[in-house]
């Protein structure tokens, strides 16, 4: 069993939820992107982490990039390639069009703050290159919404490829908690051709790490990483290769973490895969969504 301390207000609704004095906030829905790539050198893999500014959600916390779906994410005019929303929403047990978000909330988010996009000219490519100053602009045009996936897309003659994604898992956020996401946790691999970069915004740091080497940041207290991102990583790390990450077959289990009273102290308490209110998962290899 994990146990993850809250403090301030966290803590105290840890408190006050069980107790039915206060009630649960609405989960959002979200995806996050875990983008690979083979190490410069040597065996395993590498991903993509940020550093979450002081002013944002998990402050201060390494994460992979990702955020809410915008309700624009659900439009039905962009182009896509690869598995259908309606594939999709089948791996992550949802409909249809909450599935559409999730998937463009996933593609515009690494964009956003990777300066990586998952979009070619056809179903058979993929963008070679996303470092110009057009680029950057259609970049801030996207954070600032004044700009939609769709319409990038479009305006560049460019189709999502969603077979680019690959399904990892399901985390909820507690209860207790004040802000609340229910997040679709991605794997994609970084585009021959394409790089990525500091492009600041919502981070104040990023890096290429191997799973292991961030998970031992981490316990040396060099680095913060979440229940979720941890696990993800240790998931990851016991991967030989890039290839072998993407042909996994996952079970895509809900974990929901519950928000408790533990010694005294209040605390986000993970059990098993099947915590809280985890249901029963599907399992999915390559093929069948990504």
């Amino acid at each position: 069993m994990g146990e993850t301390p809250l403090q301030g207000e966290a803590g105290g609704r840890a408190r006050d939820v069980p107790a039915g004095r206060a009630a649960p906030v609405p989960a959002r829905d979200a995806a996050t992107v875990a983008v690979i790539r083979d190490p410069v050198a040597g065996d395993g893999i590498e991903v993509y982490l940020l550093r979450r500014k002081a002013s944002m959600a998990f402050a201060g916390a390494c994460v992979f990039p990702g955020g809410v779906v915008d309700p624009r994410d659900t439009d039905d005019a962009i182009a896509w390639a690869g598995p259908s929303p309606g594939a999709w929403g089948r791996v992550f047990r949802t409909d249809a069009t909450t599935a559409r978000g999730l998937v463009c909330a996933a593609v515009r988010e690494t964009f956003e703050e990777s300066g990586v996009l998952l979009a070619g000219p056809s179903a058979e490519s993929v963008v070679a290159d996303t470092a110009g100053e057009d680029w950057e602009a259609d970049r801030r045009a996207l954070i600032g919404r004044s700009l939609s996936l769709a319409g990038l897309l479009e305006r560049r003659s460019l189709v999502l490829r969603s077979d680019l994604l690959r399904p990892w898992a399901h985390w909820i956020t507690p209860e207790s908690g004040s802000r609340r996401f229910d997040t679709r946790f991605f794997v994609a691999l970084l585009p021959a051709g394409q790089r990525t970069r500091d492009v600041g915004g919502e981070a104040d740091w990023v890096t290429w790490v191997r799973p292991a080497d961030a998970i031992g940041q981490a316990e040396d207290g060099r680095i913060l990483l979440m229940p979720p991102t941890r696990r993800t990583l240790v998931e990851l790390g016991g991967y030989p290769t890039v290839a072998a990450v993407l042909a996994a077959e996952r079970e895509i289990v809900t974990v929901m973490p519950r928000g408790a009273v533990v010694d005294g102290g209040p605390r986000a308490v993970l059990g098993g895969d099947r915590d809280g209110r985890a249901d029963g998962g599907a399992r999915v290899g390559p093929g069948e969504a990504g």
